[in-house]
């Protein structure tokens, strides 16, 4: 067992402890975040190696996730999906105590969402749904965006938390899954915007324009935006480094589409997305950036 010191080097008196479960691109992104507002950090990842960097930042890295709970003020989680969060849930459960917040930053969708609620009031905790949108290089610099629903008694205690991992908060409202599922919505608008520029680069190529050109003739006009340039960027320099795994988008477009179909509404071009991402991952390209999408259009 690792036990946690009494406070993490460079960590302000007063401040809420803070138990990050799961340090994976954006779980070590927050934890970062976290530390350098001066936050005191434990922090817990299934696979140990992942987590270990941290210690060096001033976190205390902890074997299991019951000693990183184990006294918290809030417990963060940042994990792939609903599955691993609700087995962390149990791990973390002897080391649990009632009115500590749980910060749930994973998108899980809204039926998870629900279950999870669920649970969290049989344990007494108090939760905040708060997906976070952005990449890994936002989750470093600690400017996400955040929304967050849950209980407004809840907010003194994760403002510090949510200042440090964000430029932005949207308090969505007090009911449970409401952030859940405005998240699913600015995801798809993410999910279809990176398909479409797979598919651009995919079109020039097979038609025999320049990709670049391509780029030169929407730059500085009003349809071109700073993604379109920066992932057809790392496209064409073959640095497919991930800023957001292609795995998980395909994850999140599949969420995207059970909630869509339970609501009656219909999303043509996310069914198309969640394809080529499928198409994508079977090749090999699941754990490279998703603009990896590219792959799933590009002629053999």
């Amino acid at each position: 067992m690792t036990a946690a010191p009494a406070s993490s080097p460079g960590a302000v008196p007063g401040q809420p402890v803070v138990a990050v479960l799961g340090t994976g691109i954006m779980g070590s992104g927050m934890a970062r975040s976290l530390l350098r507002a001066g936050l005191q950090v434990r922090a817990w990842n299934r696979t140990q190696d992942k987590a270990r960097p941290l210690a060096a930042d001033g976190a205390t890295v902890t074997d299991t996730a019951e000693d990183a709970v184990r006294g918290a003020d809030v417990v963060l989680t940042a994990l792939y999906d609903g599955r691993s969060v609700a087995e962390t849930l149990t791990a973390a459960t002897p080391g649990l105590r009632p009115g500590q917040v749980w910060l749930q930053t994973s998108t899980v969708g809204p039926d998870v969402t629900t279950d999870l609620v669920h649970r969290a009031a049989g344990l007494g905790l108090v939760y905040l749904d708060a997906p976070v949108s952005g990449t890994r290089e936002p989750a470093e610099r600690g400017t996400l965006t955040v929304f967050v629903s849950g209980p407004s008694t809840a907010r003194a205690t994760a403002l510090p938390v949510l200042e440090a991992i964000g430029q932005r908060t949207l308090w969505v409202g007090e009911a449970q899954g409401a952030a859940s599922r405005l998240k699913l919505v600015a995801n798809t608008w993410v999910i279809n915007m990176v398909n479409s520029v797979a598919e651009c680069l995919n079109l020039a190529e097979g038609l025999g324009v320049s990709p670049r050109m391509f780029l030169d003739v929407m730059k500085g006009g009003p349809l071109d935006t700073p993604y379109l340039q920066s992932k057809a960027g790392a496209v064409l320099a073959g640095d497919l480094t991930p800023s957001f795994a292609l795995s998980t988008a395909l994850k999140d477009s599949r969420l995207i589409l059970e909630a869509a179909q339970a609501a009656g509404v219909t999303l043509d071009l996310v069914a198309a997305s969640t394809a080529r991402f499928a198409r994508a991952e079977a090749a090999g390209h699941g754990a490279e950036d998703m603009i990896a999408t590219y792959y799933a259009g590009r002629a053999e």
